[in-house]
This record gives C-alpha cells, sequence and structure tokens, in this order.
C-alpha cells in the first residue's frame, strides 16, 4: 500500500461504466489530494453524477479501478467503502423524515462511534453521543429546530442536516453533488461557509456544481466533463480559460 504523503488520497484510473451500448463515463483517469476541494462542472449529461455513483458504489464500473488512500476498493459495496472513508451527499436529501432533526444526527453519530442500535449500547455511551450529536448542530446551525422532524425542515435546513450527518461520520472524502441545489439566497452562504470549513480542517471535497460562481469562490481544482470524458483540468481560471471548454459548454455554465 502506498501511503506516501504526497499520493493521492482518493484515485480513479481508467474508470468506464456503459449501459448498454451508451458509454455513461469513458476512462476517466484523476486523482484527488488530501485537503483539496475539486469541483466537477459540466452540462446535463455529462457523467458527473454517474462518476460520483462509481466513486461511492452505487454503481459497478464496466472498466477501470478506484483506489482510496493506496488502496483498490473497486470491488467494494458502497457501505464497505462508507466504511473506509467516503461520505456522500447526494442531490436528493437522504433523510430520514419522520424522526427529528436530533434522531437522524444520533444515527449517524451512533455509527461512526460503532455503537448498535440496542439500548444498552446506547445508554452506555448516551453522554458522549449527545455531546457529539449537538456540537454537529452548532456547526450546521440547526440547534433551534433539533426538536422538529426532518420533514418539517425547509429545503436549506434539510442540506444542512445532510452535511451534519457526513460530518458526524468523519469521512476522509466528502463527496457533495450539487449541496446548493434549491437553496434560498438567505441559505447558500451558510452552506458555502460549510464546505469552506470542511476544507479548512483538512477536509477532501469533491464537488458537483453548475454555479459557477461558486466554483470560483470554493474549488482549488476544476476537472471537466463532456460526454462522460474528462476533456480538461487545472484552476477555476484555467479551466474557464480553455478552448476546448468554451467550445463544449463553459459559456453556456457561466451565464
Amino acid at each position: 500500500m502506498n501511503t506516501s504523503s504526497h499520493a493521492p488520497l482518493l484515485e480513479t484510473r481508467g474508470l468506464s461504466v456503459r449501459f448498454g451500448g451508451e458509454i455513461a463515463v469513458n476512462a476517466v483517469s484523476c486523482a484527488f489530494q488530501r485537503g483539496t476541494l475539486t469541483a466537477l462542472v459540466g452540462p446535463n449529461g455529462a457523467g458527473k453524477t454517474t462518476y460520483f455513483n462509481l466513486i461511492s458504489g452505487q454503481l459497478r464500473a464496466s472498466a477501470g479501478s478506484i483506489w482510496l488512500a493506496g488502496r483498490d476498493i473497486t470491488a467494494e459495496t458502497a457501505p464497505a467503502r462508507a466504511r473506509r472513508g467516503l461520505g456522500r451527499g447526494f442531490q436528493l436529501t437522504q433523510l430520514f423524515p419522520a424522526l427529528p432533526v436530533l434522531e437522524n444526527l444520533r444515527l449517524a453519530v451512533a455509527r461512526r462511534a460503532g455503537v448498535g442500535l440496542d439500548c444498552l449500547s446506547l445508554a452506555r455511551r448516551q453522554s458522549e453521543i449527545g455531546a457529539r450529536c449537538w456540537h454537529h448542530l452548532e456547526q450546521v446551525g440547526l440547534t433551534a429546530q433539533a426538536a422538529q422532524p426532518a420533514a418539517a425542515l425547509s429545503h436549506g435546513d434539510q442540506r444542512k442536516l445532510e452535511v451534519a450527518m457526513l460530518l458526524a461520520l468523519e469521512p476522509m472524502v466528502f463527496l457533495f453533488d450539487e449541496p446548493t441545489a434549491g437553496m434560498s439566497v438567505d441559505d447558500m452562504p451558510v452552506m458555502l461557509d460549510l464546505l469552506a470549513g470542511i476544507r479548512a480542517m483538512g477536509g477532501t471535497i469533491l464537488l458537483v456544481e453548475h454555479k459557477m460562481d461558486v466554483v470560483r469562490r470554493l474549488a482549488d481544482r476544476v476537472i471537466v466533463l463532456h460526454q462522460g470524458a474528462l476533456i480538461a483540468e487545472g484552476t477555476p481560471a484555467e479551466a474557464e480559460a480553455s478552448s476546448v471548454v468554451q467550445q463544449a459548454y463553459l459559456g453556456r455554465l457561466a451565464r
């Protein structure tokens, strides 16, 4: 296993997937370093979410491999990858809508702590789990909503709760698929600050995002997908200046 501090934390090598005769992700090789925020951009149908699904294990690759912290995880299931440190946020929130906000978070904290859902296990570590829950609620600004059912939250607050649950799992890599989609103007800065804070704490983030102002503000690096292939990468300014990117779609996205 390669444990060099300069080795990528996450890497895909020739990663591809086919649906019938269509290639949705086409031989994408890309490495992601620790403590960086990389934005994936491209038009609808470019393969961004499919690429995320391959990395997190929701889809099986037709070819290529995925490496996390020097380990080949290509054959592992999505839950196994999550246990190794891949945290995935979806375009649609993945919450338990009938449970209170605090209980949604408690499930994530208990899972990370390796505590079973039986009453005895929870009781033994109730104080520790409760403290972690409140810490993460404070991080995302949801302490006042702790007793509310998740379904009663605004869309923006549901996204914040999802981030809190990911933080509770303490992943090595955060995968966020359009985390600002559908957010109000008031909620947007809070989410951007959360993402910046994760990176400032040394977190590694992969971010699918259509809003180029968000990409410019947050991203260290941009990778550009078009028709399933990686066509460009670099800083946000370099990506926007690329003639191949402009010809493909970026002019439309930037407006």
